[in-house]
């Protein structure tokens, strides 16, 4: 019983203090002390609210920050791989381009021509067909009419090509103009030229004259293009005159070669 009677005794206190800030509140008598506590914690509520609204724009920039760092990404990868298809797709129509225009300059019911895809430059031309594609040491390399070289070496997946302007080429050839014609052996130089070798200073050969197969070699149809003439070297005091020969394309711009098979 000790315990119930102070118990109660504050709660009858605390009815008493509830009614009496009731009853001054009606009679707007706590209206100043409320503006005070208002002016008092309304600088802290504001601080409060201008805090959370700071560090909730600074999480919104770190969010939006990061998502369009992961965007960005995303779209470069996606641009990348557009870059890789559409540089895929041209050279799929380079290389179809290419066997559509082969089979206009050398008959494919004549030659059994295999294309090949240019993988390396060196001193020679390296090539992705091999051994496990019939390709054999000796086979002539063309594109359109234009003779590449012939085959040096072969692997089971690739092969080395010995093109025109090699030191070791030696091709049987002949120039044609309006005049007449001039022969002689188209011999390899060091660099990106070749020479007309062996001819006799009465046969008429002139700059700009392109330059054709003979036909002698057993590999070598006749009348494939060999290059063009860029100088004719024509001294009195020798046997032959010579004529420097260069290709009339850039093989490093070729997409596709082919091997003639028969």
């Amino acid at each position: 019983m000790t315990k119930i009677i102070p118990d109660f005794k504050v709660l009858i206190l605390l009815i008493f203090l509830s009614l009496m800030l009731l009853l001054l509140d009606t009679f707007h008598l706590l209206n100043f002390p409320k503006q005070a506590v208002f002016y008092i914690t309304n600088p802290v509520s504001f601080g409060i609210y201008n805090t959370g609204n700071t560090i909730g724009r600074q999480f919104y920039f770190i969010f939006a920050a990061r998502f369009a760092a992961q965007e960005n990404i995303a779209l470069k990868e996606q641009m990348g791989r557009l870059i890789s298809e559409n540089a895929d797709l041209r050279k799929k129509l380079a290389e179809a381009e290419a066997l559509v225009s082969q089979s206009q300059h050398l008959d494919p019911q004549k030659y059994n021509l295999l294309s090949a895809r240019p993988i390396g430059l060196g001193r020679y031309l390296k090539i992705d067909k091999g051994a496990s594609s019939g390709v054999r040491i000796g086979q002539a390399v063309v594109y359109e009419d234009n003779f590449i070289g012939k085959i040096v070496s072969v692997s089971e997946g690739g092969a080395s090509v010995q093109l025109l302007t090699d030191p070791d080429s030696k091709i049987t050839a002949f120039s044609q103009n309006i005049d007449g014609r001039a022969k002689g052996v188209l011999v390899g130089q060091f660099g990106m030229e070749a020479r007309l070798d062996k001819i006799l200073h009465e046969e008429k050969i002139g700059t700009g004259d392109l330059v054709y197969s003979e036909g002698l070699e057993e590999f070598l149809p006749r009348g494939l293009i060999l290059g063009q003439v860029t100088q004719v070297l024509d001294q009195p005091n020798e046997v032959f005159k010579q004529a420097k020969i260069a290709p009339v394309f850039d093989i490093r711009d070729l997409e596709l070669v082919f091997v003639i098979q028969e």
